[in-house]
């Protein structure tokens, strides 16, 4: 490879909340391990690898000239996306007018549902839940109505759109937030099932918010398929939100998109999001997300996905073979693993709560899913080195699940 994703990069002190946040926000951040033990950050959906170089560099490129005024985005920022978009999910007629910043993708959200209902009204997601989407939509007075994924019988998530349809139709919904591949699952949707989801959608005149923030990081032998790509309907009543941010591992910069083919639904969106004047971007944001789209960036993310698809590889046959009754859907794309405890801790007499805690007490620092509406279940972050995931799976076999009895 000509990119390393082997090196462990200390990211204490540096602002990680990865590292640094540990015990200080109880109820969602693990706490830190005992004396002993160093941290594995497994929880918040960042990595720890070092980025393409051409970010960096496009950001302190411009950061070397020493004035930082009001401006305006370059076309340069539009094309890198329409490149983008066409070389990575083959799309087609993407323009200029199409594509409008957003503050981060739960900003979007919010604009968009503030833009076609009211506080008060019901929204369809689909469960388990990123836990994003239920802070956000709760907090501004949105009645959430989830449709619970199933497992079919080879243990992939799926959609059930007889129930999609039949909660739709009984709470009188009207935009429905849909997570493309999802997160926490890790489901990247098949063409078909996403044209069924479109359906319901259309038959109930639903407005459908697509987070296609993971689009870039499929796992070997799975494809992104975008939402709007599906149909000239679905092109028309959806509003796709992407990021460099995800990919590039750029969230503490906040530089999301959107892509709003249909000028009323884009207009009215624009409307909600510029009135607070919150959705400004940051200079070096948009550098950095030129600085990502550039020829190296093509290549680092292919790498970047063999590491991962290693990763998933390595943890999902390391629980098959060691954690009996710990169940997991062996992920097709993102980096997150969402492991349910249910019969692990029913055969052993124990609680979620004692599971995690034994995980952070020896530097595991992975999250509760009780957070992303699972009763028992955990969610764990793989984009390590492949020795610091090894180092962590060992520490769950020696510490946790052969030591609880």
């Amino acid at each position: 490879m000509r990119y390393d994703f082997t090196k462990i990069i200390d990211r204490h002190g540096k602002d990680a909340i990865a590292v640094d946040g540990l015990g200080k926000n109880p109820g969602f951040a693990p706490e830190p391990p005992k004396d002993g033990f160093d941290v594995i950050p497994m929880w918040v959906a960042d990595m720890n690898f070092e980025t393409v170089p051409t970010i960096p560099k496009a950001i302190m490129d411009r950061a070397a000239h020493p004035a930082y005024g009001y401006f305006a985005p370059r076309e340069e920022y539009f094309q890198s996306i329409i490149d983008w978009q066409m070389k990575r999910n083959g799309v087609a007629g993407l323009t200029k007018e199409h594509i409008g910043y957003e503050n981060g993708v739960l900003g979007c959200v919010i604009s968009a549902l503030t833009a076609f209902a009211a506080p008060g009204d019901a929204v369809l997601l689909h469960s388990p839940t990123y836990i994003g989407f239920t802070g956000c939509i709760g907090n501004n007075g949105f009645k959430m109505v989830h449709s619970p994924l199933k497992k079919d019988e080879n243990g992939i998530w799926r959609m059930d759109f007889e129930d999609m349809d039949a909660k739709i139709k009984a709470n009188n919904i009207h935009v429905a937030v849909f997570c493309s591949p999802h997160n926490p699952c890790g489901r990247v949707w098949e063409k078909w099932e996403i044209e069924k989801a479109m359906e319901v959608y259309k038959a109930n005149d639903c407005v459908v918010i697509s987070d296609e923030i993971w689009s870039d990081l499929i796992l070997d032998g799975y494809k992104h398929i975008p939402t709007q790509s599906v149909s000239e309907d679905a092109r028309n009543r959806t509003i796709a939100v992407y990021a460099p941010s995800k990919t590039f591992n750029l969230a503490g910069l906040v530089g999301s998109y959107h892509i709003i083919y249909n000028k009323y639904l884009r207009d009215r969106v624009v409307a909600k999001s510029s009135k607070p004047h919150y959705n400004e971007m940051n200079v070096l944001s948009m550098h950095a997300l030129i600085g990502a789209y550039k020829p190296e960036g093509y290549e680092w993310v292919d790498e970047l996905r063999q590491v991962l698809t290693g990763n998933v590889e390595f943890a999902c046959n390391y629980i098959k073979e060691h954690f009996r009754g710990v169940e997991v859907s062996r992920p097709q794309g993102t980096y997150m693993l969402f492991l349910d405890c249910t019969k692990w801790c029913e055969e052993h007499g124990r609680s979620i709560d004692e599971v995690q805690k034994a995980g952070w007490d020896v530097g595991v620092a992975w999250q509760d899913g009780r957070m992303f509406l699972h009763p028992c279940a955990i969610r764990m972050n793989l984009a390590l080195p492949l020795s610091r995931v090894q180092e962590a799976f060992d520490r769950l076999d020696k510490y946790v699940f052969s030591q609880i009895k």
